[in-house]
């Protein structure tokens, strides 16, 4: 493993942090750290009225052999976060939540930060988690 990844893992696991209050901690470990909450009216609407589990994951981050993987669900589907995000922090994105990084970017950790803070609170606001 790049002896870099745990210092990356250790910045983008703090953003996660500051949302601990208001979202459960379901995973804490030296190499994921997962938030989750209760599914919301939204979430059961989309499964076709049927509460396929309690909780959602909201976002986690995870340390794999290539990269630090950043995941933020709130990210999906919300086409006006997706357009205010820098070309470079896009350039990060694998799929359409998973953001992969090699290396510390003090820069993007701080665009990544406040993404999440709107995405969370936006996810919030649309019902898809109570």
């Amino acid at each position: 493993m790049n002896p870099e990844f745990k210092s990356i893992f250790g910045r983008l696991r703090s953003i996660l942090q500051k949302h601990a209050g208001t979202l459960s901690v379901k995973t804490d470990k030296a190499e994921c750290y997962c938030l989750e909450a209760a599914a919301g009216p939204a979430a059961v609407r989309a499964w076709g009225g049927k509460l396929k589990q309690p909780t959602i994951p909201v976002a986690w981050v995870q340390i794999g052999k290539a990269y630090v993987s950043f995941h933020n669900m709130c990210v999906y589907g919300n086409g006006k976060l997706q357009g205010s995000m820098s070309k470079e922090l896009k350039a990060r994105m694998h799929g359409k939540t998973c953001f992969n990084f090699k290396n510390n970017d003090e820069g993007l950790f701080e665009e990544l930060e406040q993404l999440t803070k709107q995405s969370i609170a936006s996810f919030r606001k649309a019902g898809f988690v109570s």
